[in-house]
């Protein structure tokens, strides 16, 4: 274990800088880790792990920014993938063989076609496909695909299947075996065969049911179409009452037809799942797919905010359903701040690894993503000298494409060091919402700069010469501290502001995104990054740090 890795956990400190600086005490990472809140398992480096360890688990089961969950079971095993906006390399599949515990198999998609929302990802007659809503640059919202004949890939380059004004597609073989894509509206288009082109035009579906004119929802938005075919009957599962917003907007309703083709009969028990109080433990539940567990039972998988957390992002949960006598289902998992029982029959599966990366292998896209970056700047990391990397680029961190990552946990403390390479190179650790909504501390061998609510604050610079800089964050449920060493983590002093976070979400700014680890690099030449450790922390309780 180095020094700097130490740091996070048995850090010393210095004296205080006259009116700017205050030593630290032993850091919040060291502190109360023998139990995670409110019940969730401790995974590796301490992040919240579902899987209780006593046949129970508790939600999330992917704890993040993990939103618009599409999954696969394909024989015992099950994938899933996300939306992931504007991260690229983008589109990383999951894999589990017990519905609870998950782990990252690798990114699908190197090619950076815009923005990416809800996909669906499916198998047929033995290939893997994801069908993809993008938004390219200067084209409108479209449907792409991407194949391989192996989960792990190589994944194909994307095929845009020329239906403009599409999102949220549900792939489906209809009782004629065609192929059918249902996207937002409700419609659907017919595909070819190989399920790389369309077959015809896209034409109205299914009119969705609709809820009591009195409901407190954001708007109607039917999306996310996701349809399953059991018996002699089809049932599509719809998003209605619009994503975020009001917490109770969003929900969960369910139709059925004998025909891809229609007609639909509503279910008579819609809505199957929704927010009704902001007292619930998850917001804006919706956009659930159905899934067979390992034994023969059935789950739906959606996504929902977390109390009081909207900065994490939409995360996925897993909850139980159970099939009526007349051939309809109602989600039976109750209060989800409860434990639940883990789906019987699944075989061990691995959880969510380390983010903790001392950066010797790749794991860009599995972990780190550039955010909106543009075509050339995939050639900006590589591997060498003990660490990752980075070109600089753009001016500061609003334009510099920053290096993110997802956090999992309510509270948490993260540190890295960073080496400039160049006389002009900048840097620094930020919180990072988009180029709007963003904080951190940068440095450029001079001074350290103060980022707060995506402004720098000039007046507030530190001088400070040095080229090898280590810098720590630590969230305590978003009220952010911010320390600093120049001797790799042996002392540590604080920075003299606190930042209070948890309006840096899409209710302000938009996006449908998540507040994320940043590494930004910009101006000239390069910086350096090494020794990344991340700790998830226990529950703060009320009792915020005074050092």
């Amino acid at each position: 274990m180095t020094l700097s890795r130490r740091a996070l956990f048995k850090g010393t400190a210095t004296g205080a800088a006259a009116g700017t600086l205050a030593a630290s005490s032993v850091p919040l990472a060291a502190r109360s880790l023998a139990r995670m809140p409110e019940g969730w398992a401790a995974g590796a480096d301490g992040q919240r792990k579902a899987d209780l360890g006593n046949g129970h688990f508790r939600n999330p089961v992917v704890a993040g920014d993990h939103p618009d969950p599409s999954i696969l079971k394909d024989g015992d095993v099950y994938y899933m993938t996300f939306s992931s906006f504007d991260s690229y390399p983008g589109l990383v599949i999951w894999r589990s063989t017990d519905l609870v515990n998950w782990a990252p198999v690798g990114p699908a998609l190197h090619t950076n076609i815009g923005t990416v929302w809800a996909v669906d990802i499916c198998k047929h007659e033995g290939r893997y496909f994801i069908y993809i809503p993008a938004a390219p640059a200067g084209k409108p919202w479209g449907i792409y695909a991407i194949w391989a004949d192996d989960i792990a890939g190589p994944w194909s380059e994307p095929v845009d299947l020329n239906i403009p004004g599409c999102i949220d597609p549900g792939h489906i073989v209809g009782e004629d075996g065609k192929r059918y894509l249902f996207v937002n509206g409700i419609r659907k288009v017919r595909l070819t065969d190989d399920g790389l082109a369309t077959d015809g035009e896209v034409g109205p579906a299914y009119d969705p049911w609709r809820y009591p004119e009195d409901w407190v929802v954001e708007n109607f938005a039917p999306e996310g179409p996701k349809l399953l075919r059991r018996g002699e009957w089809f049932y599509i599962v719809t998003a209605v009452g619009g994503t975020a917003g009001p917490v109770t907007g969003h929900m969960v309703i369910t139709a059925r037809s004998r025909s891809v083709h229609g007609p639909w009969e509503h279910c008579p028990h819609n809505p199957i799942v929704r927010t009704t109080s902001v007292n619930e433990p998850w917001w804006s539940r919706g956009h659930a797919t159905l899934v067979e567990g390992p034994r023969g039972d059935w789950w739906m998988v959606y996504h929902g905010y977390e109390n009081g957390m909207y900065t994490l992002g939409r995360q996925t949960l897993l909850e139980p359903i159970r099939w009526t006598k007349d051939g309809w289902f109602e989600a039976i998992g109750g209060d989800l701040s409860q434990p639940l029982p883990i789906p019987a029959g699944g075989k061990p599966s691995p959880s969510a690894p380390p983010l903790s990366d001392d950066f010797a292998r790749n794991r860009m896209g599995t972990q780190w993503s550039f955010h909106a970056p543009k075509a050339e700047d995939g050639a900006r990391a590589s591997y060498s000298d003990g660490g990752l990397v980075i070109a600089a680029s753009g001016t500061s961190p609003a334009d510099s494409s920053p290096l993110t990552c997802i956090v999992p946990d309510r509270s948490y403390a993260a540190e890295i060091s960073l080496d400039l390479i160049g006389a002009g190179a900048e840097a620094g650790l930020l919180l990072y919402y988009n180029d709007k909504a963003f904080v951190g501390l940068g440095h450029d061998g001079e001074k350290l700069k103060l980022f707060e609510y995506s402004q720098e604050l000039e007046w507030a610079a530190i001088p400070l010469e040095a080229r090898n800089l280590r810098l720590r964050v630590t969230n305590e449920e978003n009220v952010l501290t911010w320390h600093y060493s120049i001797d790799e983590g042996a002392t540590w002093q604080r920075h003299g502001t606190r930042m209070e976070v948890s309006g840096l979400h899409h209710n302000v700014f938009g996006g449908f995104l998540a507040l994320r680890i940043g590494i930004y690099a910009a101006g000239d030449g390069a910086v350096r990054l090494r020794d990344f450790a991340y700790k998830g922390l226990s529950r703060p309780q009320n009792r915020l740090s005074q050092t």
